[in-house]
């Protein structure tokens, strides 16, 4: 007996499991359909529940009821039984970024119940309607032991007595579409729009899920009535702040947004749409969905604790570690005085800091949407002016060398040294003073270092190449010269050290120790330059020639064209040199051999005196200048678009030519016909045989008018009566015939209005420009005779033929279409426009659509600015 009561136990608590942990969710919607028999309304009312994947018959039921109730009171009307009439599995297709794991698999079993029509009477109190069934998931975070917690799903139809008309509302719509997972601790997004097919306002708010059925009843066949009661949430969590109080939803988008909970799981939300229509609240509708919360793999945002940047105001930023491509970033410089500048986008910036200081960057790194975000921040010191630098002295190896440090700071002070020598013999070629001195083994190229700080942290390096030298560094002014005969001569040197002056033949030097002495030689002399610099010696010489005088011969007589630079030259060993000119005429510079002069003169004499010291030399040059022959091209013709003109030069000269030869009929008469495309220029070039060897040229523009480009507006239809304005383009005079109809026929737009006894009239429109060009336009308008209306087919076929591809509407006396929308069967919008005759090719989000039924909406104001309204139905045939 024992072992029979424990069998049967067995048998309903395995039947009780069977039964429960299986509800993820799931909402109620109806839609009127119109009087329904009698007095009674008619309504479709569907309810689609989501469970878990793959469920067991026992969780799984059909048909079941949906319990009516009086509004008014909660008094129970009656029960009716709805079958299964859809069920599939709503699948996740794609990985989500930066969450661990592999997201893609089924996410919930939806099944749908569906009353395709039901006869209710008109009430001033309108109806519920509910059903109830244990038990949801386990496991859910947000709910106390969510395993043994039943749901009712529950929607209110109004009455007359909230608004007049509000008994022939219909509820929103959703998309389902409810595969959320996001990032733990990470900011989130998702959208819980719905869409109302009546055009009512719309408010979304977090709500209380309802309790509903248990394990003992798990699947009553009547629904308790209502008032429903909230299910037992998880502290410290609720039905207004499901996810905690992070996570909020706009009332206005039905955008869900924040950070989710550390915990990973899932998570029930409830979302109420309370229905507006003007501005009183007529219905709310519930839908419970599951958010999944899982682990994540977040990005990373890393900066250098902090940075000094002392050569200037501009610093580069970079994160330190890589991303994957994507990813977003937001970094601030911490500088607000630069306005919008104050932040950034980009992987690698750049900001210019509005002045010096301490500031605190901050960098954000995220993937689209703000989701596995991280973020750090860094201090950066901003202290431009900061100049490292250092002299020396020495020359030779074996001597010391002596650096002095000139580093400059404009904020703080310099406070340490480093010195590296570039003596490569020893580690030992350092220092940490600021003057130091060092005393190379060799001579060679040394790659002096030092590197210096100031008490802001600005740390650089100034870089020096030192040539140690195996004597010392000693240089001349010139190696050769020539004075004259008995002038004295300063000799000139440079280095460092002794200096001691000699001469080959012997002559008198005056200061023969100092590195500046003076000679004055009777022949040519060398002169030589010994240095010594604490024993390192080195050796120089120049040589000095002695002349007796100056040779000197200016170029030939030449002839130039009338106003024309001419260089001047001559020969000679003159050491300076100084040209005038008779008339007088300028010079880019009268003190060189070599100088260009110009003039207007017909005759000049140009006079060029050479000197070596005391020592001079004259000579002459004639130049004859003869005038440039004669070119004028004339004035050049305006040509319209395609026509030919006429050129007319004129030439005082011996022969000519026009260039370019392009378009004219002879290029070898002065006045050729011109017939060019475009705007072009035509050079006349004269030449003659007088003296003067260059041509003159003249140029002239032949402008050629652009294409006038005649529009006189699209075919188009018009109802009798209705006033059509026409607006041509093209330039600034207009002429359409015939005048039928037309208010004007001078101006670009005329308003033409017709009668009943004309089915169309085609119109030309001559376009003329400011110079008389002109070009034509035609332009058709048809007559319907009937009211304004715009007519839509009843069906298509998006086969691609050519024939009813798509669906459009066609205005007929209509001024605007305001709205022309496509919706499928769960009134999604798949199509949307403003313009007359543009229409849907029968696809939506890059998937040609099945073939079906879809609902067209329009909306549009006819030339008198009356609205119409209209609305039906349209057949995809594939």
């Amino acid at each position: 007996m024992k072992r029979f009561l424990l069998v049967i136990l067995a048998f309903f608590v395995l039947s009780a499991s069977v039964d429960a942990a299986h509800i993820k969710g799931g909402f109620f919607t109806y839609r009127y359909l119109g009087p329904g028999s009698g007095t009674n309304l008619r309504y479709q009312i569907t309810l689609t529940v989501y469970m878990l994947c793959n469920p067991s018959p026992g969780q799984l039921n059909n048909p079941i009821n949906f319990s009516i109730f009086n509004a008014g009171n909660n008094q129970f009307i009656q029960d009716v039984s709805v079958p299964i009439t859809n069920q599939y599995q709503l699948f996740k297709i794609y990985d989500e970024p930066c969450i661990t794991g592999d997201e893609r698999g089924c996410y919930y079993e939806i099944v749908i119940y569906n009353l395709p029509s039901i006869d209710l009477p008109s009430t001033p109190e309108g109806y519920i309607v509910s059903y109830q069934r244990c038990c949801r998931i386990a496991g859910i975070n947000n709910l106390v032991s969510s395993g043994q917690v039943g749901n009712t799903f529950t929607i209110k139809i109004p009455g007359t007595a909230v608004l007049p008309g509000a008994e022939t509302n219909s509820s929103p719509t959703f998309l389902i579409n409810d595969t959320a997972v996001v990032c733990n601790d990470n900011y989130f997004q998702l959208s819980f729009q719905a869409f109302d097919l009546d055009g009512d306002s719309l408010s979304y708010s977090f709500c209380e899920a309802y309790l509903g059925a248990d394990q003992t009843n798990p699947a009553p066949g009547t629904a308790a009535p209502p008032p429903y009661f909230p299910v037992p949430y998880q502290f410290p969590y609720t039905g207004t702040q499901p996810m905690g109080a992070g996570v909020t939803i706009n009332p206005i988008t039905g955008l869900i947004s924040g950070t989710a909970p550390n915990m990973l799981g899932q998570y029930v939300i409830c979302v109420c749409i309370n229905e507006y229509r003007n501005g009183v609240l007529i219905s709310n509708t519930r839908k419970e969905l599951h958010i999944q919360v899982n682990d994540c793999d977040p990005l990373n945002a890393e900066l250098d604790p902090q940075l000094v940047t002392c050569d200037g105001f501009t610093v580069n930023f970079s994160n330190n570690v890589p991303n994957p491509a994507g990813a977003e970033y937001l970094w601030i410089f911490g500088d607000p005085a630069s306005g919008p500048l104050d932040t950034s986008i980009l992987p690698t910036p750049s900001h210019t800091y509005t002045d010096t200081g301490i500031y605190i960057v901050k960098l954000r790194v995220s993937l689209s949407g703000g989701i596995c975000a991280d973020s750090t921040t860094m201090q950066v010191g901003v202290y431009p002016g900061f100049f490292p630098g250092f002299i020396f002295t020495g020359s030779c190896y074996q001597n010391p060398f002596r650096f002095f440090d000139t580093t400059n700071t404009r904020y703080g002070f310099v406070n340490s040294w480093r010195w590296d020598f570039g003596d490569l013999s020893t580690l030992a070629d350092t220092s940490r003073i600021r003057n130091p001195q060092w005393t190379y083994p060799a001579a060679g190229l040394k790659d002096v270092r030092l590197i210096v700080t100031n008490s802001k942290g600005c740390v650089d390096t100034a870089n020096v190449p030192v040539d140690v030298l195996d004597k010392p560094a000693l240089t001349v002014a010139f190696a050769d010269t020539l004075i004259c005969r008995n002038d004295v001569l300063q000799l000139n040197s440079t280095g460092t050290g002794s200096f001691s002056w000699s001469s080959v033949p012997a002559s008198v030097i005056t200061n023969p120790n100092s590195p500046n002495p003076t000679v004055a030689p009777t022949v040519t002399t060398w002169y030589y330059v010994d240095l010594d610099d604490n024993g390192c010696v080195n050796r120089d010489s120049l040589r000095v020639r002695v002349v007796n005088s100056v040779t000197l011969q200016a170029r030939p007589d030449t002839t130039i064209c009338l106003g024309d630079p001419v260089q001047l030259n001559a020969f000679s060993d003159g050491l300076s040199y100084t040209w005038t000119a008779a008339p007088a005429s300028s010079f880019n510079n009268p003190n060189i051999i070599n100088p260009v002069a110009t003039s207007n003169n017909a005759f000049t004499r140009y006079t060029v005196v050479a000197s070596i010291g005391s020592c001079s030399a004259t000579d002459f040059v004639n130049v004859t200048a003869i005038p440039y022959p004669g070119s004028d091209a004339g004035i050049g013709p305006v040509l319209c678009y395609n026509t030919s003109g006429r050129l007319n030069g004129n030439i005082v000269g011996s022969s000519f030519n026009w260039s370019p030869v392009s378009y004219l009929d002879n290029p070898n008469i002065l006045n050729p016909v011109v017939t060019p495309p475009r705007t072009t220029q035509y050079i006349l070039t004269v030449y003659d045989t007088l003296g003067c060897p260059k041509p003159s040229r003249d140029t002239v523009v032949v402008l050629v008018q652009p294409k006038i480009k005649a529009y006189a507006g699209e075919d188009t239809t018009v109802v009798v009566g209705q006033p059509l304005l026409f607006n041509g383009s093209g330039g600034v005079g207009y002429l359409w015939s015939p005048a039928t109809g037309l208010s004007n026929t001078g101006i670009y737009n005329p308003i033409g209005v017709y009668g009943s006894g004309i089915d169309s009239v085609e119109y030309k429109l001559i376009v003329s420009d400011a110079v008389g060009c002109a070009d034509s336009a035609y332009v058709t308008v048809y007559i319907y005779q009937t009211n304004p209306y715009v007519f839509v087919p009843t069906a298509f076929t998006p086969n691609n033929d050519g024939l009813n591809d798509v669906i459009r509407p066609i205005a007929v006396g209509i001024r605007r279409i305001i709205y022309f929308s496509v919706y499928n069967r769960w009134g999604e919008r798949v199509f949307y426009t403003i313009h007359n005759k543009h229409g849907w090719n029968g696809i939506h989000n890059g998937k040609p659509q099945a073939s079906g039924v879809f609902v067209w909406m329009l909306s549009a104001e006819d030339y008198l600015g009356r609205p119409l309204f209209l609305k039906g139905t349209v057949t995809l045939i594939r």
